[in-house]
């Protein structure tokens, strides 16, 4: 089936007892066992079903089998949240005395998960100093344990060298991590590309509506587990935290997302809820209808707002003059995400001035909605990180963030308009204030 039909039927056939079409949602904590030889048979993995919905629950099972599809994966784990899904993802197979190794151009709440908590674990980070993958070769080192990237980089827009990343983590025997939150697998599957696990968090794009917190981690089965039994001794030997099961010989190639179920999951508990795997599902539904006009509404935008006098810069990859071009029409084609920045002449109080003037626009830090959504990345999102590391992961102070939204065009740069006269009117009676007062 191609990606605009799995989103609507994949993993699910049909309720065999009552003939539902739609997706029942199993809102319940627990399945009983036939017997107790039965729930042995389940904790000893030696047949199928149904434990505690912290493991596994039918309605969350069809979500990740649509998504695993969707990506051209071999299984999935549904999480919480996007957070807890860029967590485990890591977790799963480093620990104290390992690090990752990453682009620099990360979610603000990505980059402090690297750069500040983990490694209070013992497990260090190394960003890169660019997106080159050559960069992220010279970092790598028989402590690193993956290579972890965004497909576009939130805020800072870069579509990520996929291919190259893979060979380099491939070459030193990692696997490759992608977030591919922003670019949905309408527009890149990184699986295709080399990727080996790939995560989301379905709050986004996925779900599209604004309502559902929730995580996806796709793994590709392709990375050889097996090849490397001492740095991934995890999956290699009997997992004490789980029946001793040896993940590689029960699971094969499904083993790193089996143990991010039984192991990261099931002991740290950010499992996603059954009603909220059910709205993710009707989000995914018309997902590749959403991302269509998404991406029209935003090449409209940003045409707009590079014709306009208060806008300093527009950074859309759309554009064949941006440095970003090559590698977006590498990995994207003709199409572009639907998020963009700009900056308003004037620095980080005409930022804001702006910012502050939307009234179409939601000024929130969530993204990929229906509705336009708006943000001030240096006052919000990445306001925990220095100066210097605002930079460092593609944040200006002058710098808004778009999220641009399934709308009519004609409102949203009609509410773009009045934002940006408004922000000038008031820097220029901020001015005749000042000059009046001296």
């Amino acid at each position: 089936m191609k990606r605009e039909t799995i989103a609507i039927h994949g993993g699910w056939d049909g309720d065999p007892t009552t003939k539902a079409v739609a997706v029942p949602i199993y809102q319940t904590i627990a399945f009983e066992f036939d017997s107790a030889e039965h729930g042995a048979a389940l904790f000893n993995l030696e047949v199928e079903g149904n434990i505690y919905t912290r493991i596994g629950n039918p309605t969350n099972a069809v979500l990740e089998k649509r998504v695993a599809a969707l990506e051209g994966g071999l299984e999935a784990l549904s999480v919480s949240s996007g957070m807890a899904a860029i967590e485990y993802s890591l977790i799963n197979i480093a620990e104290a005395g390992n690090n990752i190794v990453s682009l620099p151009q990360l979610y603000g709440a990505t980059y402090t998960l690297l750069a500040h908590i983990l490694p209070k674990r013992g497990i260090s980070s190394r960003f890169s100093a660019s997106d080159d993958p050559a960069e992220v070769d010279k970092l790598i080192d028989e402590n690193t344990r993956a290579v972890y990237c965004e497909s576009v980089g939130n805020p800072a827009g870069n579509v990520a060298d996929i291919e190259g990343l893979a060979r380099v983590a491939h070459k030193h025997g990692v696997p490759l991590i992608v977030d591919n939150t922003i670019a949905t697998p309408i527009l890149l599957r990184p699986i295709e590309c080399g990727a080996d696990v790939v995560v989301h968090s379905m709050t986004k794009f996925m779900g599209g509506h604004g309502t559902t917190l929730g995580g996806m981690i796709v793994d590709s089965g392709k990375f050889p587990w097996r090849d490397y039994p001492e740095r991934f001794y995890m999956l290699n030997r009997p997992e004490i935290a789980y029946h001793g099961v040896v993940y590689v010989e029960h699971y094969g190639d499904a083993a790193y997302v089996a143990r991010c179920r039984t192991v990261c999951q099931r002991n740290t508990g950010a499992t996603l809820s059954p009603f909220n795997g059910f709205l993710l599902l009707q989000g995914v539904e018309t997902l590749a209808l959403r991302v269509e006009r998404h991406v029209e509404n935003a090449r409209q935008v940003a045409e707009f707002l590079r014709g306009h006098p208060v806008v300093e810069w527009v950074n859309y990859a759309g554009f064949p003059d941006n440095p970003l071009y090559p590698m977006a029409q590498r990995y994207l084609g003709s199409k572009r995400c639907s998020l963009l920045t700009f900056g308003v002449k004037g620095g980080f109080e005409a930022g804001k001035r702006c910012f502050n003037a939307l009234r179409l626009f939601k000024r929130m830090v969530n993204m990929g909605d229906a509705k336009s959504l708006a943000c001030h990345p240096a006052s919000t999102t990445h306001r925990q990180l220095t100066p210097e590391e605002q930079l460092q992961v593609g944040v200006t102070p002058e710098m808004i963030r778009l999220s641009v939204g399934i709308e009519h065009i004609d409102d949203i740069i009609e509410d773009l308009a009045q934002a940006l006269e408004q922000s000038k009117r008031e820097a220029s009676e901020a001015v005749a204030i000042s000059v009046g007062g001296r």
